[in-house]
This record gives structure tokens, sequence and C-alpha cells, in this order.
């Protein structure tokens, strides 16, 4: 079943719905937002950023891409579809808040998840990345404190690796709807931590398992192994995480001496309905 983009956004400034024209949305206000000729729209206000630049990097943009097209992840991907096909219905449109440049959305297309796509991230180089590639979804720059879609018209909400913000979740998600959310394990990249850290911290305490206004349906870990071969792997690899920042000098060294790496990956995915009104 092809995809088809997904039409119910809003304006940022004013809250009001957009209306495709050409290549511009508008709202009745008269604000406008142009379509940048790779095909995504701009919906982040300048009050609204806390830095010139913010999200992720045009760089890390770049390592992310190669780091996944590689298919280290695919596994991941896989169990986010089958959960899709379990608790989804027979079509549905899906916001991935905070889609990067797009793979696990391609990856559930291939799948054959029927959608309706919207993919969001605060990184303007994120979604020119994931314009480029997918012209049949709609891409987005934007925040997921102030999600600039209309309210109750997602079916499901996909959060992977990201800033959940289950208030606005909770806003744009029909009654009924699914929100999937990917988090780190314990055991999740322990190798490449052991390396560039001089000790692990102790795991922090979990977050509430179930947000308010949502309820669980199902919660499964990911685990498996993968064998990085290259030193431009695993530069790929640290650079798409936040480890390559919060390392020292040191440690990112010691990473960058390897030529090869074997890898623990483990994370959680919880499934979660939106409360019916």
């Amino acid at each position: 079943m092809p995809t088809t983009p997904f039409q119910a956004l809003r304006c940022p400034i004013d809250g009001s719905a957009l209306t495709r024209h050409d290549k511009s949305w508008r709202c009745e206000a008269g604000h406008s937002y142009d379509v940048a000729r790779e095909g995504y729209v701009h919906l982040l206000p300048v009050q609204n950023k806390r830095s010139k630049d913010p999200g992720d990097s045009k760089e890390m943009v770049a390592a992310r891409r190669r780091f996944l097209h590689a298919g280290y992840y695919r596994p991941i991907a896989h169990a986010l579809g089958q959960s899709l096909l379990c608790h989804g219905q027979s079509s549905m449109s899906c916001l991935d808040a905070g889609c990067g440049e797009g793979y696990y959305l391609r990856e559930l297309q291939s799948m054959g998840v029927p959608l309706s796509i919207l993919g969001l991230d605060i990184s303007k180089w994120a979604v020119q990345a994931a314009a480029k590639l997918d012209k049949s979804s709609t891409w987005v720059v934007g925040s997921n404190a102030n999600l600039p879609i209309v309210s109750a018209s997602v079916d499901s909400v996909l959060c992977l690796f990201g800033f959940p913000v289950y208030t606005e979740f909770a806003r744009v998600l029909k009654p009924g709807g699914l929100l999937l959310q990917v988090d780190t394990g314990e055991q999740h990249l322990r190798e490449l931590r052991e390396v560039i850290y001089p000790s692990l911290k102790p795991p922090r305490d979990s977050e509430p398992l179930v947000p308010e206004g949502f309820s669980l349906l199902e919660q499964s870990t990911v685990c498996f192994a993968i064998e990085l071969e290259s030193r431009e792997a695993i530069a790929d690899l640290l650079a798409m995480t936040p480890h390559l920042y919060r390392a020292s000098q040191a440690g990112r060294e010691n990473a960058a001496a390897l030529e090869r790496l074997s890898l623990s990956i483990d994370v959680r995915i919880k499934c979660l309905r939106r409360a019916l009104d």
C-alpha cells in the first residue's frame, strides 16, 4: 500500500489549521510557510529556538545515515513494525517525533505498514536529509514541546531514543491512538561506554512506566549483538550518540584507536494507548 503525506498541520504561531497551497502552507490569519526545494517545511519559529541551529549537526546526521543504512539497527525497526501491525489499524497516520533522517519510517514502509506519514525533527539538517530520500511523506522542522499538528489527528506516534513530551503526544493523538516509545536498556552499547568512560554510572531511576493519559498495551526488550569492523563505523556510531559530547578527549581518542568492536544492543519498547475521551 503506498505511503501518503500527512496533511493535518497547524500554525506554530496561532495554532490554527494550515492548508497547502502549491509550495507553501498557510493559515487563515495569513501566516505562510514555504516548502523548501527538498520538500520539507520549517515550522519552528525563531522565538522557540534555544540556539541558532538546534538539534543534530549536518555531520551527525550524515554519520547516523551511514550507520543506519548499514542495517545495524534493523531488528529494532522490525520490532516496531510488528507492534504497529499488531496493535494498529488497517491504515493509520503516523508521527515520528524526532525522526532524524527518516530511517525508521522508511523501514516501516518497506515492511508494508500502511501509513500516512509525518516526520518531525528539530534539526533542519535531519529533516532535509529525510525529505531528499522520501518525497511521498510530509517532513517538518519542529519541536516536540509545541507540535505543529492539529489536535486528535494522529493514529500513532513514534518516539525513538528521543525526548517525549507526553502532554503534546496525548493532544495530537486520536482517542485510543498508539504511542511507541523506544529507550536504551542498561546494557546498550556497554562495550563502547567502557572504552570512553573511566567508569560506568549506575542506572538512572526509571521514569514512571505509564505516563498520565495512557495505558500500557505491551512492553518488550530487543537485545542482539553487532560487530563493527572498521574505524569508520565506530566513529559513525559515536558521532550519532550523546556520548560524543559526554566523553573526555582521552575517551574519544580511545574509541578512535579501535579497529573493530563487538557491541551489545539493548532497547526497551513500550506500546501505550491514549485514553479514550
